[in-house]
């Protein structure tokens, strides 16, 4: 049977939505359970919070502010995934969070840390490799240092650390959820992303669009940069 052309452009969407959805699941156990989010999303909910904002908002606010220079320098990374990221991620923290909130433990026990990190970077980091395997756009701060890369020629890590301690410095003086785990999560997010889009993310969506062929799109382009 033919496959159908129309059904990759469905399909990937719609996976780059479960896996911010994921992702947002994910960051919010993390948040819960007081041992630290990703600097990005840190810095996000501590400014927010000195606003009297919502990560949600707040977050949106920033991510439009990062997507001028995306937009104007690195469009190739730009597409609907990129949309549904910058727009929804930090209301799904949100949302999650509020619902988690009355019902997990906070017995302070450093087990139940272990256990809230373990789970919520597993989660987060499917979620992400779900939404970057879809290959339809990155979101605006994970298309910064592949876009740095694309015009200097450097390696990846040698920008996306420095961008990502510099957001946590900042996360740090504006009061943001920093913990072990936004310092944990520079060392378990590369290879947890790598396994899940290879072993899962990868022939799941290749299963699903009848596209056996690599990514082709703003994924391809950052991954030719050196990105995760």
């Amino acid at each position: 049977m033919a496959q159908d052309p129309n059904r990759g452009r469905v399909v990937r969407p719609l996976y780059a939505l479960a896996g911010v959805v994921i992702l947002g699941l994910g960051a919010a156990i993390l948040r819960v359970g007081g041992v630290g989010v990703d600097p990005y999303t840190a810095f996000n909910a501590g400014v927010g919070a000195l606003l009297g904002w919502g990560l949600g908002p707040f977050q949106l606010l920033a991510n439009a502010a990062l997507f001028l220079p995306v937009l104007i320098w690195g469009r190739s990374f730009i597409g609907i995934g990129t949309i549904i990221n910058m727009v929804l991620t930090g209301f799904f923290i949100d949302f999650f969070t509020g619902v988690l909130q009355p019902i997990l433990p906070h017995d302070g026990r450093p087990l139940t840390a272990i256990v809230y990190f373990l789970v919520g970077i597993m989660i987060f980091d499917f979620g992400a490799s779900a939404y970057m395997s879809a290959d339809v756009g990155i979101a605006p701060y994970d298309a910064l240092a592949p876009m740095v890369v694309e015009r200097t020629g450097w390696s990846y890590k040698a920008v996306r650390v420095p961008q990502d301690l510099a957001f946590l410095v900042a996360a740090a003086v504006a009061g943001g959820p920093v913990g072990l785990g936004t310092v944990m999560t520079a060392f378990f997010n590369g290879p947890l992303i790598e396994f899940f889009t290879r072993r899962v993310n990868d022939p799941l969506v290749a299963r699903l669009t009848g596209d056996p062929a690599g990514p082709a799109g703003p994924r391809a382009t950052a991954e030719g940069g050196g990105s995760r």
